[in-house]
This record gives structure tokens, sequence and C-alpha cells, in this order.
């Protein structure tokens, strides 16, 4: 395993406008050149040492970056808009930037096509799909999910569209 270099610093919680993300905390310039420079933007961000998970250093523009805090984080971790937040981060060297969920990956080990044809993808639509499948708590839902997204995949030959994606999803569950 590589040697994981350590960055912490604090940054207040803001808000910007946009369709996507809208809550953040800025990363100092020094820390996200270091990133820049390295190609990778994927890191492992936990935050006031309590919370930690898998994300991407975002652009903000003028060669500053911010990293996305979403609602769920926020409410459990009591911080509001302008509340200062202690950030630590590594490099994310995992292989997908997000966990492979056991399910998916048992679909996988008896699916070859299926396998094959996510692995066609880029990586951004392979996170994509593994939060998807890996975000239900229930085993059952994870399991039916990866199966609704191997056959589509394979279905439509790899060419991924999300509006079709949550219709399959939709019929599945009406069955």
């Amino acid at each position: 395993m590589k040697e994981r270099k350590q960055d912490s610093f604090v940054s207040s919680l803001f808000s910007k406008s946009g369709d996507v993300w809208s809550v953040g905390v800025e990363v100092p310039m020094e820390v996200s050149m270091k990133y820049k420079g390295s190609g990778d933007k994927r890191v492992v961000c936990t935050l006031n040492n309590q919370e930690t998970y898998q994300c991407a250093l975002m652009p903000a523009g003028d060669d500053r970056y911010f990293i996305n805090v979403n609602a769920q984080l926020q409410k459990k971790l009591r911080l509001a808009v302008g509340d200062e937040v202690h950030v630590t981060i590594v490099p994310d060297d995992s292989k997908y930037g997000l966990p492979m969920p056991e399910e998916l990956q048992a679909i996988f080990d008896l699916d070859h096509a299926g396998n094959a044809v996510f692995h066609a993808l880029t990586p951004g639509k392979q996170r994509t799909l593994l939060h998807l499948v890996g975000k239900p708590k229930s085993s059952e839902i994870r399991i039916k999910k990866a199966m609704v997204v191997v056959d589509y995949l394979k279905e439509v030959s790899g060419k991924l569209d999300f509006k079709q994606l949550n219709e399959a999803f939709k019929q599945a569950n009406n069955k």
C-alpha cells in the first residue's frame, strides 16, 4: 500500500449557488495545488475527526477547490453554513473511489459480460452506479438494484442513460 500523505486544515462551511452541489468547505490553495499537480483529485476526507468519506476536490474557479458536504453529513455533524470545520484529507488510492458493494461484486463474479460492460464505463459513471447500488441499508434492496444495473448495462451495451436506468428501477419495483 502507498504511503498516504495527510493534509489538515480548518475551513468554514459555505453555501454556493448551483444546480448540483450547494454546501461545501474550501480547500486552501497550497493543499489543492498538491492534488492538482498529481492529476488526481479523489480524496478520503474526514470532517471534525468524526465522519470519513470518499469524495473529490471540486473546482470553484481561479485555481480554487472545495469539498462537497451533503445534507446527511451536515445533519449528522450538526453543521450549519458558516460553522468552522476541521478537515483532514488523504489521497484516495482505492480502485473505484467508492466501496464496491459486495452484492454487486457477487453478480460480477457470476456474470462476466455484466462485469465487462461495467468496467468499460468511465470511472465517474462507475462511481455513480456504485453509489446507487451501495446506498440502501438493506442487502435485499442492494441485490435488487445490482441486478437491475447489470441487466440494464448489458441491454444497452453500456450506453448508460440515467433516466432510462431510473425507469428500469421503477419497473423492477413494480414487479
